[in-house]
């Protein structure tokens, strides 16, 4: 069928930056509505809504360089488009930062998954789309039930990593780690997920910090040019993605998933900052108690438990933001629901 709402896709559309990206619908056969709501935003309406109805954001682009999960948001709702996937649930397709994967760049002034909290900062390209996507959000779940609203905001790390695909919870006060969110994870073979224990500036945090949502940061393989990625490796992931936006997990068995604490979080907080292993340290790498890890200007960094891994090692990041995650696999189980540990 000729697409009436994009020349090229969704994803290549949203690139060409000097074409204006115009509001559109389209009604498919099962009743379901497309929406063009602006560059890089399609909300998906599905035929019936009602109070089980998931209202699902799937966020990718927010790192313009990371580019295997827009191109799998991309397939998914072409074959929405062509009718060869229908949705059951209500979603909200985003691509964060068309600017910035259109000039293969990370970011243009600043990273963006650290302006979603209130800290008041100068004005830049990434703060002025933080806020649109701010408002974005609160309109998608407002009027929605707290316990429907679903959020994965999807990455590719900037290294390799022990664990290929993992997922990052935010620490937040609300029940935002579900099992049947865990349960989606292992579904979609996802083989690890951290459980972090602060605050964070994260979109994920923001979901689920401000509307409760089940919210996630999934790490979906390395960072490559767009049409470089090897999207075979994430079929499993895909087909959970499918899954879930069409009510139809129950086929898919779920596989095993460690789980990890974080156990401290290094910030860079002077101009003498390094770590003392090498720039390409995979995520996931241990260290043992006590063990030398770096230096932030006369401050020696040490592991503070055995086996704990190192996660987003980045010594290059601006004074006062996270330069690495450390984190140890931890034993879980469920609480009213809800995944904790000791």
């Amino acid at each position: 069928m000729v697409d009436p709402l994009f020349r090229q896709s969704f994803l290549y559309d949203a690139l060409v930056l000097d074409r204006d990206i115009h509001p559109g619908q389209m009604q498919l056969s099962s009743g379901a509505c497309v929406n063009v709501l602006g560059r890089g935003l399609v909300e998906v309406v599905p035929p019936r809504v009602t109070e089980e109805t998931k209202h699902i954001i799937l966020s990718a682009g927010i790192h313009g360089d990371e580019t295997a999960p827009m191109e799998l948001l991309d397939l998914i709702l072409a074959d929405i488009l062509n009718e060869t996937v229908a949705v059951k649930e209500h979603c909200l397709f985003m691509l964060c930062h068309p600017e910035a994967t259109a000039q293969h760049s990370r970011y243009i002034d600043e990273n963006l998954n650290r302006l979603f909290n209130k800290e008041q900062k100068e004005q830049s390209k990434e703060m002025q789309i933080s806020q649109v996507l701010k408002s974005v959000v609160q309109g998608f779940f407002e009027s929605v039930p707290e316990s429907n609203r679903w959020h994965l905001d999807m990455h590719s790390s900037i290294r390799q990593s022990h664990h290929y695909t993992f997922a990052v919870s935010p620490k937040v006060k609300k029940p935002t780690r579900s099992r049947e969110l865990i349960s989606f994870l292992q579904k979609g073979a996802v083989e690890a997920v951290l459980l972090a224990n602060a605050p964070a500036s994260t979109f994920s945090w923001f979901s689920a910090e401000h509307f409760g949502a089940q919210a996630l940061t999934v790490e979906l393989g390395r960072v490559a040019p767009l049409g470089q990625n090897d999207l075979i490796k994430l079929t499993s992931f895909e087909l959970a993605l499918r899954g879930l936006i069409t009510a139809e997990l129950s086929h898919l068995e779920e596989q095993p998933i460690e789980t990890y604490r974080v156990t401290q979080t290094i910030k860079r907080m002077s101009e003498d900052f390094g770590f003392n292993f090498a720039q390409d340290v995979e995520n996931f790498t241990t260290f043992e108690h006590g063990q030398v890890l770096g230096h932030d200007g006369e401050k020696l960094l040490f592991a503070k438990s055995d086996d704990e891994a190192v996660v987003f090692a980045n010594d290059k990041v601006a004074i006062g933001q996270r330069a690495a995650l450390m984190v140890c696999k931890v034993e879980t189980r469920y609480e009213e629901d809800q995944i904790v540990y000791d």
